[in-house]
């Protein structure tokens, strides 16, 4: 009996190359046959935008200095690429960055009952390719009610805000290891590996790392 692989995942749930990378990855250990096991993580990619967020274009303009000529272009990219990985991003003029410490904590009460994957799944869809808005708790909970947790104890845990310390603390774990984008993935907890690798790569990780002496 060999120990599944684990995979430590630091990602947000407003990062659309943090989707990308994981299907890339998905698709790399469906193929090699990889026995794992995946931890995900908090970060916050703006923990200071406020919780009506900001229009996706004007956000990219102001933090990246990226024209809406570039905006679009990279839109497209992830577009195709996501098209790909059998994950549809559904960009338009109205989509929005939100903040994400509430998904955060929604994602750290799901993962006490064993269900962090499915919802961070879910949300990852409901924004990007359904377009809601993860700012408003009445939506947050009845993503979680959808993948079969209790929207009314979800909604409870963002009112009174019980998982926000520990939320905290992981993200300052992560921050502390030296994280600063993502998505990050450590692989073994010893080999991290940061931005969406692409299939080929993550192949080629894994198979170097299935060689190495236990």
């Amino acid at each position: 009996m060999t120990t599944p692989l684990r995979i430590d995942i630091v990602s947000d749930v407003m990062c659309p190359w943090c989707i990308i990378g994981y299907r890339q990855l998905q698709q790399a250990l469906d193929d090699t046959g990889t026995d794992h096991v995946i931890h995900w993580h908090p970060f916050e990619l703006n923990p200071e935008m406020p919780a009506e967020g900001q229009d996706m274009t004007e956000h990219i303009a102001e933090k990246y200095g990226s024209t809406p000529e570039q905006s679009a272009q990279s839109r497209r990219q992830m577009t195709d690429l996501g098209a790909d990985l059998g994950f549809e991003f559904r960009f338009t003029d109205h989509t929005r960055m939100h903040n994400t410490f509430n998904t955060h904590q929604l994602l750290h009460w799901a993962d006490e009952q064993g269900r962090k994957h499915d919802l961070k799944m879910a949300l990852f869809t409901a924004h990007f390719t359904d377009g809601r808005d993860l700012s408003d708790v009445a939506v947050l909970a009845d993503i979680a009610g959808e993948v079969g947790l209790d929207a009314s104890e979800a909604r409870a845990v963002l009112t009174d805000q019980r998982f926000a310390a520990d939320v905290r603390a992981q993200q300052n774990f992560w921050i502390e290891q030296g994280i600063r984008g993502v998505p990050s993935m450590v692989f073994d907890r010893r080999h991290l590996v940061t931005g969406a690798q692409g299939v080929e790569n993550y192949t080629a990780i894994l198979r170097e790392l299935a060689a190495q002496p236990a």
